[in-house]
């Protein structure tokens, strides 16, 4: 897939507010220091459509992108590690909720891991939220390019065998360095495979 436009259309923290037409959304989540804003940079090569930042975060409200004019790109705001109140993480935990149990639109969830660390409980106990309330998801794997590549398989494969305790099989995967460029293709050609499919249908 060819981008040839990508542009932010809202932000906001209601639901009922997202946008109204029935254009397919990938919505993009993972903990908040996984390097989120980055590969969303990265795959729609452009420098600062999402905002990154040093500080993990950053985003704390539904961002909406409308991609080729055709399909919604939705950046979330990461859960865990964010240096904001209980009080306003709570808010933004509510509202992603909302997001994922009420957003008809939505076809598919990027679940973001840091490729480096160890299974960690709250990305496997979000997974197991999102298939508790049979949302569809993929996992992205990032920053592999700080692997070297026997590492980085091992990690993935300690990731499987976790994953494969409480799941029948491991859901579609793919391995990024937003970086590098790594997994971009193959991201964006899943993508474009699952809206020629929508369409059809």
């Amino acid at each position: 897939m060819k981008i040839s436009s990508a542009e932010f259309v809202m932000s906001n923290s209601d639901v009922a507010k997202c946008p109204k037409n029935s254009l397919p959304e990938y919505a993009f989540i993972g903990r908040s220091n996984v390097g989120k804003s980055s590969l969303i940079n990265m795959l729609m090569q452009r420098k600062s459509l999402a905002k990154t930042s040093g500080r993990p975060g950053k985003t704390q409200l539904i961002n909406h992108f409308i991609i080729n004019k055709n399909w919604y790109l939705v950046d979330l705001p990461g859960y865990g590690y964010a240096r904001v109140s209980k009080s306003t993480k709570k808010v933004f935990q509510k509202f992603i909720t909302q997001y994922f149990e009420k957003r008809q639109q939505l076809v598919l969830a990027f679940v973001l891991v840091d490729c480096r660390h160890e299974p960690q409980k709250i990305d496997l106990e979000f997974m197991q939220w999102m298939g508790e309330n049979q949302i569809p998801f993929s996992i992205i794997f990032t920053k592999a390019d700080k692997l070297k590549p026997n590492v980085l398989s091992k990690n993935i494969e300690a990731y499987t065998q976790k994953m494969l305790e409480n799941w029948e099989e491991m859901p579609t995967y793919f391995v990024t360095s937003s970086s590098k460029g790594i997994g971009r293709e193959e991201l964006l050609a899943y993508i474009d495979a699952i809206n020629q499919q929508v369409n059809s249908n």
